[in-house]
């Protein structure tokens, strides 16, 4: 068994080595590098946390969490969904030195979780959700970054929510956009959309990949524009920190304060942390395994230990607390990444850049990073996939559209429990609708109804079962047929028989077939489960 394991380990090694996945993988890991420099950036600054935290938060995101993790594309990093909580943590626990002890224990907490298979809960959103979520993030992207297309940037690169730190929400920045635009960045943009549109369609060209194009244009135009009236400001540019050498750059990083390790406010803070960065990531591992076009499933568990072990390390740097996040993962998946090493390569750039290259990263305007993620945006909202669910009918269509609106009117998690809501409540309402159908035949003067239950037939089917039973007429002849059923609730069962025991008094006969007194659910066969998941 041992030596299997050890050769299924090598196999695993040489795939992600393979030249067939690293041409993938390579072209891939620089697109979802310029995506989320910015994003590492602008998260910082939305929590109030120092800029070099975002960057120590990606690091560790594409070097650590993706080695261990499962999951083959999707990327780790500071999530725009946590910034309230970080900022209100930073100023309730006093100091970010304390918040850093707050984000270590969070990451031993998702250890936890995970071993003690937390990751399941994954397996219980609905599709009609997760594909509306996926569509409201395309959205949000369309959305948010149109005011950076059009040269109109703020402190808030990274905010994804509807309300933005700024005091703006995302339909008033557009619109505030809209009037204040920059011609440069506005051509920027422009031909930046057109080259990710048209550059791939080039066979002999396509080889290289079109972002990277896009970043070489938009550092050329805007050296073009410069010395012009049209000039970039150094907000309409990326930036990070330059560090002139090894000890300024050992400067940088900030230890967390265990001394606070009773305060019963850390806890709290980490707690909170550990649930909201979980549930985050199971969503965004559910999201990216359903536009991975080799369709993989990711194992949650241990995807959970992987964020963990990721949060742990970001906390002792100095770092944010991270997730799997969307929009840098469905980057990913669009620009053609195949495995891990995308996200590690992503991690490696980002650490590379800030050692090496920090004034040639800092010359990449931001109009040409928001092109590429309005496209991005746009294949995961295409009109297409608004077509598939309507056809799927009402109980899926309208679970996703109110996801859509929810998301985008508040933030990703409670726009996700707003579509739940519904989606249960569209389950819920399919579930008392069949329970059984039903034969009515008749012989002279009196009829004989079948009644032939569901193969499960659940509490929520009670009063549907009911609502029958009761309208049955007199003098007729009950057939209650449990054939088919595996499992009928004890309620439903206590139903059926007190009718039995009743039905005289209308005339009616009530007979039973095949219905036990008492059901099991049957056991699951936890050994095998964990082969499974192994």
């Amino acid at each position: 068994m041992q030596s299997g394991n050890s050769v299924f380990s090598r196999l695993e090694v040489k795939k992600y080595i393979l030249k067939k996945n690293l041409k993938r993988d390579l072209p891939s890991s620089i697109v979802v590098f310029l995506v989320a420099l910015p994003l590492c950036l602008g998260i910082a600054l939305a929590s109030g946390a120092p800029l070099f935290a975002g960057l120590i938060t990606g690091i560790v995101g594409g070097i650590i969490v993706a080695s261990l993790s499962g999951s083959q594309l999707s990327v780790s990093g500071p999530a725009a969904g946590l910034t309230a909580i970080v900022l209100g943590a930073i100023g309730t626990l006093g100091g970010y030195q304390t918040f850093l002890l707050a984000v270590v224990l969070a990451g031993a907490m998702q250890l936890v979780l995970g071993l003690l298979k937390g990751g399941t809960i994954g397996n219980y959103f609905p599709s009609s959700v997760i594909e509306g979520m996926l569509a409201a993030i395309g959205l949000t992207l369309i959305l948010k970054q149109l005011p950076h297309a059009l040269g109109v940037d703020s402190n808030f690169f990274g905010d994804e929510s509807f309300f933005q730190g700024d005091n703006e929400n995302t339909f008033s920045a557009v619109g505030n956009a809209l009037n204040h635009f920059t011609l440069a960045a506005v051509v920027i943009s422009g031909l930046s959309i057109l080259v990710l549109i048209y550059w791939p369609k080039f066979k002999k060209l396509s080889a290289i990949p079109a972002p990277l194009v896009v970043v070489i244009l938009g550092v050329s135009l805007s050296l073009v524009f410069q010395g012009t009236g049209y000039a970039l400001q150094a907000k309409q540019m990326v930036e990070i920190p330059v560090v002139s050498g090894w000890s300024e750059f050992k400067n940088l990083f900030i230890a967390p304060d265990f001394s606070q390790i009773m305060n019963g406010k850390v806890w709290v803070v980490a707690a909170t942390i550990a649930v909201v960065a979980s549930l985050e990531t199971l969503l965004s591992i559910e999201a990216v395994d359903k536009i991975d076009p080799i369709k993989r499933v990711s194992p949650t568990n241990r995807e959970l230990m992987a964020q963990g072990a990721g949060n742990m390390a970001s906390g002792l740097l100095g770092g944010l607390p991270l997730t799997s996040v969307i929009v840098r993962s469905s980057a990913n998946v669009n620009a053609g990444g195949r495995t891990k090493m995308s996200a590690i390569f992503h991690g490696l750039w980002l650490l590379l850049s800030l050692l090496f290259i920090p004034g040639l990263i800092n010359m990449i305007p931001l109009a040409c990073l928001a092109a590429i993620l309005l496209v991005t945006g746009y294949k995961l909202t295409r009109v297409a996939l608004f077509k598939h669910m309507f056809h799927k009918g009402w109980d899926q269509f309208v679970p996703f559209v109110i996801t859509i609106v929810a998301v985008l009117l508040t933030d990703l998690l409670k726009g996700v429990a707003i579509g739940m809501l519904f989606s249960v409540f569209y389950l819920l309402r399919t579930n008392m609708r069949n329970p059984y159908f039903y034969k009515i035949q008749e012989e002279g003067n009196k009829k004989n109804i079948r009644i032939k239950l569901a193969e499960e037939v659940s509490f929520l089917n009670k009063a549907a079962i009911q609502v029958v039973l009761n309208n049955i007429p007199k003098e007729t002849n009950v057939i209650i047929d449990g054939t088919n059923s595996r499992y009928i609730d004890p309620d439903v069962l206590e139903t059926i028989f007190n009718y039995k025991h009743n039905a005289y008094t209308k005339g009616v006969i009530v007979m039973l077939e095949n219905v036990k007194e008492q059901y099991t659910v049957p056991k699951l066969n936890n050994k095998v489960i964990e082969e499974i998941n192994n």
